[in-house]
């Protein structure tokens, strides 16, 4: 599936502790769904050791987007099922339920690197 195009995207902050992330989400009906929440904290935690995911508030807008997709490493994921944001660190292939909403602009060994659980702050990128 071709990337999402980043077409009128927002940008965001992904803050851990000190660290900054910056990113963009995409303009995607899920993406603009997750907007309307933040700024919010979030508790990630790792899965599988392939990706960091926090439970969200509420279910987001899935409308407009295909039933399923193949993120990639510093892709900004929704998980529909779980109702979870995701940061994937690996290629772990294509899953039902799974919507790119964004990416990150570099690496993301800040995200990758943590142990345990963590918080994250997000945020509109001014």
């Amino acid at each position: 599936m071709p990337t999402p195009s980043p077409a009128s995207g927002t940008r965001i902050r992904v803050i851990i502790g000190n660290t900054i992330l910056t990113g963009q989400l995409w303009d995607n009906a899920t993406a603009r769904d997750l907007i309307t929440l933040r700024p919010m904290t979030l508790t990630f935690r790792d899965y599988n050791n392939q990706e960091k995911l926090a439970p969200l508030p509420r279910k987001l807008s899935m409308t407009g987007v295909p039933p399923g997709d193949d993120p990639l490493p510093g892709d900004i994921v929704y998980y529909a099922p779980d109702t979870v944001l995701v940061f994937p660190y690996t290629d772990f292939g294509y899953f039902t339920g799974i919507v790119r909403i964004g990416r990150f602009d570099g690496s993301i060994d800040a995200i990758k690197n943590q142990t345990g659980e963590f918080s994250a702050r997000i945020e509109l990128d001014k």
